[in-house]
């Protein structure tokens, strides 16, 4: 009875992993040689954290990111997200697990230039397919309003101040509702005040049940998350790191 129950409950733990990430490796060659970026990672993310992967620069962050958001593949290892063995996905699956399952948020907003407010968070919507119009516009208006910038919809990205940005930013990778939210370095470049804010507003959207995963180096970033992941030298030496 007792390893019944044992069961099921690594069977719920399990469905709860919206990440799950073993003995991972990644390299990258360079001329003759490799460069070993990540070197034996293995961690597990549940869904609703609001998680922070931390580490000096060079330490694999980024690179950590990559692979969860399917932009990148690992040397080596598995990489599942939301139950989907990454390593095993051609183009095709990885862009529509990429388009209906995780959001991106860059450092450097990554925004249209030509586009206003609305047409930039509209745009994931339109390469996703699928919603009418009015529907669109819905979805666009709503998540407009969460991250306040109902004032500012048809302004382009050059009119706005670099917090505003990372809110479209940050609509622009919610509007699809996302299980996964993906940020790399979400405040390297604003103002600590900004910077708060823009945690402030990501935190209130990881309560309505959106899983974030950030990387920063900066301790009062670290500060605000629920569990801290510590990469260095493309390991994980931290506290943070779970029980496999």
């Amino acid at each position: 009875m007792a390893a019944s129950m044992g069961t099921r409950r690594e069977k719920r733990a399990a469905m709860a992993r919206i990440v799950e990430i073993e003995n991972v490796v990644k390299e990258y060659p360079l001329g003759h040689l490799s460069v070993r970026a990540l070197n034996g990672v293995s961690l597990h993310i549940d869904a609703g954290e609001f998680t922070s992967i931390a580490g000096p620069s060079g330490s694999g962050k980024t690179t950590l990111l990559n692979l969860i958001g399917c932009v990148d593949v690992a040397t080596s290892g598995d990489v599942r997200v939301d139950g989907e063995s990454t390593g095993s996905l051609g183009d095709r699956a990885l862009t529509n697990l990429r388009l209906h399952k995780i959001g991106f948020i860059f450092q450097t907003f990554n925004l249209v230039a030509v586009l206003d407010v609305y047409q930039n968070v509209e745009f994931p919507l339109l390469l996703q397919g699928g919603l009418s119009k009015r529907e669109r516009e819905a979805r666009v208006h709503d998540v407009v309003e969460k991250v306040g910038l109902a004032a500012q919809v048809r302004q382009r990205p050059s009119e706005l101040s670099g917090g505003q940005r990372q809110r479209v930013a940050i609509g622009r990778a919610l509007v699809t509702r996302p299980r996964l939210v993906l940020a790399d370095e979400p405040t390297a470049n604003l103002d600590s005040k900004t910077g708060a804010t823009i945690l402030d507003t990501m935190k209130e959207l990881n309560k309505a049940g959106t899983t974030f995963i950030f990387s920063t180096h900066d301790p009062h970033v670290m500060s605000r998350a629920d569990r801290v992941i510590e990469l260095a030298d493309g390991m994980i030496v931290g506290s943070g790191q779970e029980a496999a």
